[in-house]
């Protein structure tokens, strides 16, 4: 059976992998976009395909939600959605989810919202409601819906509680990030408790994300006593969570018939998998690969969406500058978060200058060999951010364009 975008696009498991021999890969690419002028993004349609069935693989039978926020290209979403295995999506805002629920019907936002006119358009809309889940960790924010639009005006509205993931070392202190301040069992009844008897609210599902563990690469370049480390701390972490997820989950299933619990990322698809309480993954920046993805021991997604900038400058012999590039992914500043040059091979920034805001020169062997006009090949640090940066992204394979599909931005959508 055939899987595809909206138009047809397949998604059947690639034949062979040509990522792994990046002379081939890069000039497939660049062959099959000669036309195209910078700047401008590529899929992979092979690779791709080959990252959606990996993570299959690694679900170990266990669905995945598509994390929207890491692909914000809706025929992609959807196309990846028409995979068995696949199931609903996490989005990142309420009026993004909103948008979505057009055409899909079961969406969780992954973060608490105080968008009045958006809770108000979810709450007013029987069809909405019924296909979009709210996340909520305190009373606060159910205090803000109710605040938005009165129980007894709107349809009943889908909760979903989020549990604090983080590890709370004995010797490195709070690894993972700020989120959910409920961590305990103590705190999911009480708020499972406050929601069911709140009117208005109907409690559905539990959501965790072990960030330490999904978001963290356990094998940094170079860096092999740094990886033991990391190693002991996302076992631990695993561990201490796995029980404590338990125990909350086993508590408020007593409240209340939960639909779903969602856990897990990209990077620890397996160990969520393991999780008996969990019923679901929630992944989506595996599909395209990005270069923050290659300091993982246990997969190596293939490099399915990159970008191209053009050369306009040859200050010297030895440099050339390619025109923009300061496409800077978000998190703490470092050298990991900057767009990877991959293609021509022997490329590197000009550490003065780096990827910049109108201009980035390169050094290196290949850049003596670069003339203007000739393209440049990068890999953005993240998966979805990379497409804030375009309106379209060209589909290829086989060595041809087969289809332009647009990004949120390109459908004319600036969600945060």
């Amino acid at each position: 059976m055939w899987y595809g975008l909206r138009s047809g696009v397949r998604l059947s498991p690639p034949e062979s992998q040509p990522w792994r021999d990046p002379a081939t890969y890069w000039a497939e690419l660049q062959a099959a976009t000669a036309e195209l002028d910078p700047p401008f993004g590529v899929i992979s349609l092979p690779a791709l395909a080959h990252n959606a069935h990996d993570m299959l693989r690694r679900a170990a039978g266990k669905p995945i939600r598509v994390a929207s926020k890491s692909v914000r290209v809706r025929s992609v979403i959807e196309g990846v959605l028409e995979l068995p295995g696949y199931a609903g999506v996490l989005a990142y805002t309420l009026p993004e989810a909103l948008w979505l629920a057009e055409t899909i019907d079961d969406i969780v936002v992954g973060y608490p919202t105080a968008d009045r006119e958006a809770i108000r358009a979810l709450a007013t809309n029987e069809r909405n409601a019924a296909r979009v889940t709210i996340m909520v960790d305190s009373l606060d924010q159910v205090d803000a819906v109710d605040a938005a639009i009165n129980p007894a005006h709107r349809e009943s509205l889908r909760v979903c509680l989020e549990l604090d993931s983080s590890y709370l070392s004995p010797l490195l202190g709070r690894l993972g990030v700020y989120r959910s301040p409920m961590r305990t069992v103590e705190d999911a009844v009480a708020l499972a408790r406050a929601v069911i008897d709140r009117p208005g609210f109907t409690l559905v599902g539990i959501m965790s994300y072990e960030a330490q563990i999904a978001g963290l690469g356990n094998r940094p370049p170079g860096k092999p006593l740094l990886a033991r480390v990391i190693d002991g701390m996302q076992a631990r972490s695993f561990a201490e969570l796995l029980e404590r997820r338990a125990a909350v989950v086993a508590a408020v299933r007593n409240l209340a018939e939960l639909e779903f619990v969602n856990g897990g990322g990209t990077g620890s698809i397996e160990r969520t998998a393991s999780d008996d309480s969990v019923t679901e993954i929630a992944a989506g920046s595996g599909l395209f690969g990005p270069h923050l993805f290659d300091t993982y021991s246990h997969f190596t997604p293939a490099p399915a969406a990159a970008f191209a900038l053009s050369v306009v400058r040859k200050p010297s012999p030895e440099v050339a500058t390619i025109l923009g590039g300061g496409w800077v992914a978000s998190g703490p500043p470092g050298i990991d978060r900057m767009p990877q040059l991959v293609w021509p091979d022997g490329l590197d920034f000009v550490p003065r200058e780096m990827a910049g805001e109108v201009q980035s020169p390169v050094t290196g062997a290949a850049a003596a060999r670069l003339n203007v006009g000739d393209r440049v090949w990068l890999r953005h640090t993240k998966a979805g951010e990379l497409s804030e940066h375009l309106n379209a992204f060209a589909i290829v394979e086989q060595g041809s364009i087969i289809e332009t599909v647009p990004t949120y931005r390109g459908e004319g959508k600036a969600f945060l």
